[in-house]
């Protein structure tokens, strides 16, 4: 008899080893083109007698910036200049954020309603500003809007909001001396009124009675208010009115035309992208779940808040995500209409310096850092909300 003899498969030809092969091969191909790339740029850097490194940042920048959030001067050096931008950033970013999903919400939750004038409004608005370029948005709020306004001296304003080429002035807050003991207070009336409200909403839950938890949240708040005025006998701060004092504006907040033009235009585009959102979380939640509450004789609002959005908001927050993290860096396109933020003054050291590599690895890196950030965050959020399997 002749014995059965097993034949080994080549590795060439395993398909357990094939991948693998394949992967590792994919790996020194990314890895030597990252090598050959970077070695070719640091040659053509020596030979034009610049060396890789980041002492250049302690020089003093030289230009100034007109927006700020941070003291700055001329004189300072490259990396405050560097954070002057980066704090600019933060602040249209955080801004379009809050407003982009407060009208985004707004305006899916009107395409769905019964009201046709409501929903075609809607419908209208999300088309038109979905379907034109962000940039073109920018450049026309900033030279067919802002900079058309009146000059200063022959200023508009609409009660204590003045308007006029230079930007707006709007009233603002100021500081006291009893600011601090207010947020303390404030603090701790929050945090008590977090408890409250969980507590109250458990014990409704378990008896079936209303604990009214709203109500005992608010009065939390008032009882902290209360004993931060008998503490420091004033206000948690001071309103200030703007006033033109000549050719310039005097007291409240300025916003300048740039971060209007750039903020007005984030938050209309990214509105109508989260608007779609919304109405397609809305749209997910079984019909079934609606007919119940109406069933249940709950009203149209009534049913959307407690009923429709907590179930929406799983299917919503993942793809809103998205949303926000493009608004972060759609903010980059601010360098078109003047605004400092952290590519412009990143671009104005770039032309000084002539250091290429650097700066544009500290952008990367810090949009990189920003887009993680609002992940890890919007992660969080997301997890609270999803359905606990038993």
């Amino acid at each position: 008899m002749r014995k059965n003899q097993t034949m080994s498969t080549p590795f060439w030809r395993d398909k357990r080893i094939i991948p693998i092969l394949l992967q590792t091969l994919f790996a020194i191909i990314v890895v030597l083109a990252f090598i050959f790339f970077i070695t070719n740029a640091l040659e053509g850097l020596r030979q034009i007698g610049i060396t890789l490194g980041f002492t250049f940042l302690k020089n003093a920048a030289s230009f100034g910036i007109g927006d700020t959030i941070i003291a700055y001067t001329p004189a300072d050096s490259y990396v405050r200049a560097l954070l002057v931008g980066l704090t600019n950033t933060l602040k249209v970013s955080i801004f379009g954020i809050i407003l982009a999903t407060i009208i985004g919400f707004i305006v899916g939750i009107s395409r769905l309603s019964s009201n046709w004038l409501v929903r075609t409004i809607a419908g209208i608005y999300t088309e038109i500003f979905r379907n034109t370029p962000l940039l073109v948005q920018i450049l026309i709020w900033f030279f067919a809007v802002f900079i058309q306004l009146p000059r200063i001296e022959e200023q508009v304003h609409i009660g204590p909001i003045y308007f006029s080429n230079r930007g707006m002035a709007i009233p603002w807050l100021e500081a006291n001396s009893g600011s601090f003991i207010w947020g303390l207070v404030l603090l701790v009336g929050i945090i008590g009124g977090i408890f409250l409200w969980k507590s109250k909403t458990t014990k409704r839950i378990e008896t079936g009675k209303n604990t009214y938890p709203l109500l005992w949240s608010i009065g939390s708040l008032i009882i902290a208010s209360i004993i931060a005025i008998l503490i420091t006998r004033t206000g948690p701060f001071n309103i200030t009115i703007p006033s033109v004092d000549g050719k310039m504006f005097v007291g409240g907040y300025r916003l300048r035309p740039e971060f209007s033009a750039i903020l007005i235009g984030l938050v209309i585009y990214t509105s109508t992208y989260i608007a779609e959102v919304v109405r397609a979380g809305i749209q997910g939640v079984p019909k079934g779940q609606v007919e119940a509450a109406k069933a249940l004789g709950l009203k149209g609002p009534t049913t959307m808040r407690f009923v429709v959005l907590p179930q929406a908001i799983r299917i919503i927050i993942p793809p809103l995500t998205s949303q926000y993290l493009n608004l972060i860096k759609n903010s980059s396109l601010a360098v078109a209409v003047g605004y400092p933020d952290l590519v412009s003054v990143g671009g104005t050291i770039l032309n000084q310096t002539g250091r290429a590599i650097e700066l544009i690895l500290i952008m990367v890196i810090v949009y990189l850092t920003f887009s993680i950030i609002t992940s890890i965050f919007m992660n969080i959020f997301n997890s609270k909300f999803q359905l606990v399997e038993r």
